[in-house]
């Protein structure tokens, strides 16, 4: 028996089809890598940096200009009392007056101090009526001091307000849109005083996770480590990552913080289903899992339907009046036809749903066989009812 030699020109035509192949093959590994990629998330998105925050601001203020619709001064006292203020500070003597403007009304005001901000720079504020103003449309803020925790002043607001809202009334009717008793400065206040945080000099720092658990800063903790070629990094509870500067960053800690941020680890997360009863809503993690159960729903509704029909008595009769017929249809749906379903062992989350919405099962009764699921001990996670 002989062997047929292969020729030179079934190998040619051969090769295509490899590289076809291998070009196939690696694509989908690349797009498995792509995948892996995606799922995972920046320790920038996962973290917060000891010492690197915002600071709450509050102020107490005055609105002028608006149109009629401020504070009514009998009915807002302290109106009165900071207008009178504000007016003794300017040399006006208005104590033994009758005051009766409506362009005036009071607000609180509200910012986030950015950490590093520095003195002179500008930020935006929030302003929200106190009293029984109707509209602060128009309005300006006159001079505001905000106050930090400590009571020191840190800004200092004023400027025009921008309104996303509007109210137009008349003598019988009333139009709201939105919510006009709330507007917003763009660049209205001014820093006046810093925040003292010198990160060159730290020598280490805290890393907080914003959903504390241990598996994810383990991972922090490892990718960190790896990058650095270092064991700078330490888990030190399910919310803490604990990071010394390594010896080759020194005096540049910001730059490794810049580099860290960038850092890519897939986060993990608690088997929780969180409920809220009041609007029907269901949140499943993706490591929800179900052991054997069976499940039945069914339901007796009992629907009444009044449909009143009206008799009118002949053309030209007499003593005849017209009257109003009762009629009356009751239905009664025992749902006979849903059937008793079995999920198996460890399914998914997908599974779970598809499940369940196979059987016509609504939000509401879905959040009830949740909660059965778990009281037979077959669910295998948190529930949360808000």
């Amino acid at each position: 028996m002989t062997r047929e030699r292969e020729r030179p020109s079934d190998r040619r035509r051969a090769r295509p089809a490899l590289r076809l192949i291998a070009l196939a093959g690696l694509a989908l590994l690349a797009q498995a890598a792509l995948g892996a990629a995606e799922a995972a998330s920046r320790i920038k998105d996962l973290v917060d940096f000891e010492g690197i925050r915002e600071n709450q601001l509050v102020g107490y203020g005055l609105v002028v200009g608006l149109n009629g619709t401020g504070d009514g001064l009998r009915n807002s006292p302290f109106t009165r009392q900071s207008l009178q203020a504000m007016l003794e500070r300017l040399g006006i003597n208005t104590r033994d007056a009758d005051l009766r403007t409506a362009n005036v009304a009071a607000v609180m005001v509200t910012s986030n101090l950015p950490p590093f901000s520095t003195q002179g720079t500008r930020i935006d504020v929030t302003v929200s009526a106190l009293g029984d103003a109707s509209s602060l449309q128009g309005g300006t803020l006159l001079v505001t001091p905000l106050h930090g925790a400590d009571g020191e002043v840190y800004a200092v607001a004023q400027g025009s307000l921008a309104i996303a809202g509007f109210r137009v009334e008349g003598e019988a009717a009333s139009i709201t849109r939105g919510v006009p008793t709330v507007g917003r400065i763009s660049n209205g206040a001014i820093i006046e005083r810093e925040i003292k945080f010198d990160l060159a000099k730290q020598r280490s720092l805290r890393l907080a996770l914003r959903n504390p658990d241990f598996t994810t800063a383990k991972r922090i903790a490892i990718a960190i480590n790896a990058f650095t070629g270092t064991s700078s990094a330490r888990p030190v509870d399910p919310a803490t990552v604990q990071l010394d500067l390594p010896q080759s960053y020194k005096g540049h800690i910001v730059k490794l913080l810049m580099e860290v941020e960038q850092l890519r680890v897939e986060p993990d997360q608690t088997a929780k289903v969180v409920i809220d009863e009041s609007t029907g809503i269901i949140v499943m993690g993706r490591g929800v899992r179900v052991s054997t159960v069976a499940i039945a729903q069914g339901n007796l509704t009992v629907t009444v339907t009044e449909t009143p029909q009206v008799s009118q008595p002949a053309p030209f009769s007499e003593n005849a009046e017209t009257v109003v017929v009762p009629r009356t249809r009751v239905t009664a749906d025992d749902e006979a036809d849903n059937k008793l379903a079995v999920i198996r062992e460890g399914v998914s989350l997908r599974e779970l749903v598809d499940g369940l919405n196979a059987l016509g099962i609504g939000p509401r009764d879905m959040i009830a066989i949740l909660q059965a699921i778990k009281a037979a001990g077959a669910l295998q996670a948190e529930i949360e009812v808000m």
